[in-house]
């Protein structure tokens, strides 16, 4: 009777050993959205390009995950992972505390900031950029600078990307002073604003300097002061579903370790020309 128990007991093992090894060994399925450089975007031959996707790469490595990417809409991208039809996203997503009601996020692996950028033709009257609206710790110089800024874009049509923390920002305080014009994908946003069909927009700093070193660029510029914190965000963090515990471990300790050792300044500088990781 010991003896069978013994078997069994060792069969249990094996098992629970068998299945261990085969989640540590599953391709780890990471969505992005394609088109938001040059935090993502697809090439010509259709493969995901760009911050994120690097990022992923080098923290799969030093995890010893194998990973692949997949393209996915922005707007499906939260109920896509909490489905079930890949186990990470990343996609330049802001961590932010209504996201988590719904997910999970690793450490922040950026941080930058939002600014506007207006058509130049416009001619708005000159603001101090040097001001910082830091919406996590309120300063009288931040909320005067909130206070022009709403002022000179009174009247003006603004262009966010949907479901975004921009949109969320100008939704909770310029709705009564600007007409928001919401759209899929920041390009379609950058095709809006070249035309003169919308008057500026709201956006990330590292997606607003790709769009104005461009030629069609050349006709907006940013406006205003740098926001930040609040609704915003620490920063920019790997999505994943609230029971991977084991897995955002993963990427946390990677992130560490591409932190420590330079890698990730490095693709920063590769994408964006300056350091977004967390200090």
């Amino acid at each position: 009777m010991k003896t069978l128990k013994l078997m069994m007991y060792a069969v249990i093992a094996t098992a629970i050993v068998a299945l261990a090894q085969a989640q540590d060994n599953r391709t780890i399925r990471i969505a992005t959205e394609g088109a938001f450089p040059p935090w993502n975007a697809v090439d010509t031959s259709g493969n995901p390009v760009g911050f994120d996707i690097d990022v992923g790469v080098a923290l799969c490595e030093r995890a010893k995950l194998d990973c692949e990417f997949q393209t996915q809409a922005w707007d499906g991208i939260i109920p896509g992972l909490t489905v079930g039809k890949y186990d990470a996203v990343m996609a330049g997503m802001s961590i932010t505390e209504k996201r988590k009601q719904v997910i999970a996020f690793s450490d922040p692996y950026a941080l930058t900031s939002n600014y506007f950028v207006v058509r130049k033709s416009l001619d708005l009257p000159a603001l101090d950029d040097s001001v910082r609206i830091d919406l996590s710790s309120e300063t009288e110089d931040g909320k005067r600078a909130l206070q022009t800024l709403k002022e000179n874009l009174k009247g003006t049509t603004i262009g966010v990307q949907g479901s975004t923390n921009a949109e969320a920002f100008v939704q909770a305080h310029l709705s009564d002073e600007v007409e928001i014009r919401t759209y899929d994908k920041q390009d379609n946003l950058n095709l809006d604003l070249v035309a003169g069909r919308i008057d500026g927009g709201l956006a990330d700093f590292s997606v607003w300097k790709a769009f104005l070193e461009l030629k069609d660029g050349a006709s907006a510029e940013l406006y205003g002061p740098r926001i930040s914190g609040g609704l915003f965000g620490p920063g920019v963090g790997i999505g994943l579903r609230k029971e991977d515990t084991a897995l955002a471990s993963k990427f946390n300790n990677a992130i560490k370790a591409i932190t420590a050792d330079g890698t990730l300044k490095a693709i920063s500088l590769k994408w964006f020309g300056t350091d977004v990781a967390p200090q």
